[in-house]
């Protein structure tokens, strides 16, 4: 703002100005875009031969100068205000914690099992309900009119007002006890059904959170081949421009770049794609995700053997326990179809008062008549024959008996299929990540063999370009198979249902906020460039 400026230097010229300069104070307490804010006022002991028109003077500078610092002030802070606003609103970086702790809050799918969970949490308060006493009250007013045919010595009006309460407390009634019952089942399984959505929450985020950070390493490394492509093409120009190649390295590079494009295109595509269905589970934006640190070691699954988890996954697995209560409570529908064959024995008690007026039976009688009235006693019913109901309802309910405990049957089947494919994924993963490290370090020594090579002229830019994506696919696949390893280490976990909160915590140990900083990363040149070459050495074979 040199205009700003300008103004500041003729204010300081002022004679207000020089004195303020001029006199001691104290020092500034901070600066506005570089114009320090000195907190002391001009001395103002000034001369007494100024007289009284310096003192008015002196005060409308005084008061024209703190209006002008304030403009300067405003001013000054124009161009934050300004950045301020032109910042984005990125998301901060976050890694698998918090992404799945912002899931626990914002997930609408386990938000609805939740829900769900506490919906059948009441089927307990329900069930009890059926056996306590039912209380209830009735009130009641009418009024009658006679027509003009009535006998002439009945009233032609008639009123009562009354009530009454009633109770009745079930005395035997089996089909409510297992109702009861079934009850307990089903907050046992609330409880179960919630777990083993938030052991699906972990294993989803983590699966969406890892696919987020392939794509990103997918489309780092297109990115990184395009511009490795793009420069080589250049290059390869320039030195068929100058008589040192043929047409050939140029015509390739051209041809790989035209193909890099696509590439490129899909891989932003697919972590677009993947970073919204991060966003979906989470329910906020994804920022910059941390990643795996480089060379970090993936521990081993203990106990180290199979059949540990897969006996633990028949066991403990949460989709078992929930076969298990769908199997009691299809038992307890079986006796509850049965209890229609068996009678039902209540406890009855009524109390009632009735204040009727105008008999038509006993005119003669001054204000009506009050009735009271008190009961109690039992009632038994017996079911005789209901065309064959109950027999059908039994049959069904033995039908669904039967399917509940085959799902059990399955559901423990899977379990064990579903631990041991994942302790095979995490033990061959582990492998895999070993195998991939070694390719690694072969296709890091193979790009500096074509790069020193294609220094001396005795390999092509085609050499150094295959030998380049060559590691930066060995990279990707290192990359892909340490996420593939940790998501199965989750899935086994899972399986086994002693996954938790502690092991996202376990993981997230193994990232770091630049995880993949490096992954495109190339080695150092260890030999010069063709541009620098002899002009008479081809790089042909």
């Amino acid at each position: 703002m040199p205009g700003l400026t300008r103004w500041i230097r003729r204010w300081q010229r002022t004679d207000w100005g020089s004195r303020r300069r001029a006199k001691p104070c104290s020092p500034s307490t901070g600066t506005e875009q570089g114009l320090t804010r000195p907190r002391c006022l001009p001395n103002a002991n000034v001369s007494s031969s100024l007289g009284g028109f310096m003192t008015v003077a002196r005060s409308s500078r005084t008061r024209m100068a703190a209006r002008g610092s304030l403009v300067v002030l405003c001013c000054s802070m124009m161009p934050m205000f300004a950045w301020a606003q032109s910042q984005p609103n990125t998301p901060a970086a976050t890694d698998l914690l918090s992404a799945y702790r912002a899931a626990l809050a914002n997930d609408p799918q386990f938000a609805s099992v939740r829900a769900q969970s506490l919906a059948q949490r009441e089927k307990l308060t329900q069930g009890r309900a059926g056996l306590l006493p039912q209380i209830g009250g009735a009130w009641s007013s009418t009024r009658v009119i006679f027509d003009q045919t009535a006998p002439a010595e009945f009233n032609k009006t008639f009123s009562s007002t009354g009530w009454t309460l009633s109770l009745s407390q079930p005395l035997f009634r089996w089909d409510r006890w297992e109702t009861y019952k079934q009850g307990e089942i089903a907050a046992q399984a609330s409880e179960a059904s919630l777990a083993q959505a938030q052991l699906d929450l972990i294993t989803r985020t983590a699966q969406a959170y890892f696919d987020v950070l392939n794509a990103q390493d997918t489309l780092q490394l297109a990115t990184a081949q395009r511009d490795a492509i793009q420069q080589q093409y250049e290059q390869a120009r320039r030195n068929f421009d100058v008589g040192n190649a043929n047409i050939t390295d140029a015509n390739d590079a051209q041809a790989r770049r035209d193909a890099i494009d696509a590439s490129v295109i899909a891989a932003r595509s697919d972590f677009e794609i993947k970073q919204s269905a991060l966003k979906q589970i989470i329910g906020e934006p994804v920022g910059t995700l941390a990643g795996v640190r480089p060379g970090v070691t993936i521990p081993q699954p203990e106990p180290a053997s199979a059949e540990p988890w897969v006996d633990q996954a028949r066991s403990s697995n949460l989709q078992v326990a929930l076969a298990q209560y769908n199997l009691q409570s299809a038992e307890r529908d079986v006796k509850k179809a049965t209890a229609g064959h068996l009678p039902s024995v209540d406890l009855v008690a009524q109390t009632g008062h009735t204040n009727a007026s105008g008999n038509q039976y006993l005119p003669s009688l001054p204000g009506g008549a009050r009735f009271d009235s008190s009961q109690i006693g039992v009632q038994v019913s017996i079911p005789i024959f209901a065309g064959g109901a109950i027999q059908s309802r039994v049959r069904e309910n033995i039908a669904l008996e039967t399917k509940a405990a085959n799902d059990l049957e399955f559901a423990r089947r899977s379990a064990e299929q579903g631990a041991r494919q994942a302790y095979i994924g995490v033990i061959a993963g582990l492998a895999q990540v070993k195998a991939l490290e070694a390719a690694e370090l072969s296709a890091r020594t193979a790009y500096d063999s074509n790069q020193l090579a294609y220094g001396v002229g005795v390999r092509i830019g085609t050499d150094v370009l295959n030998s380049q994506a060559q590691l930066f696919q060995a990279r990707r696949d290192l990359a892909r198979a340490r996420y593939d390893t940790i998501v199965n280490g989750l899935r086994l976990k899972s399986a086994a249902g002693s996954l938790s909160e502690t092991d996202v915590i376990q993981v997230n140990t193994l990232l770091t906020a630049n995880g993949s900083s490096d992954i495109t990363a190339l080695p150092p040149a260890n030999a010069k460039t063709a541009s620098t070459k002899p002009a008479g050495k081809s790089t042909k074979r």
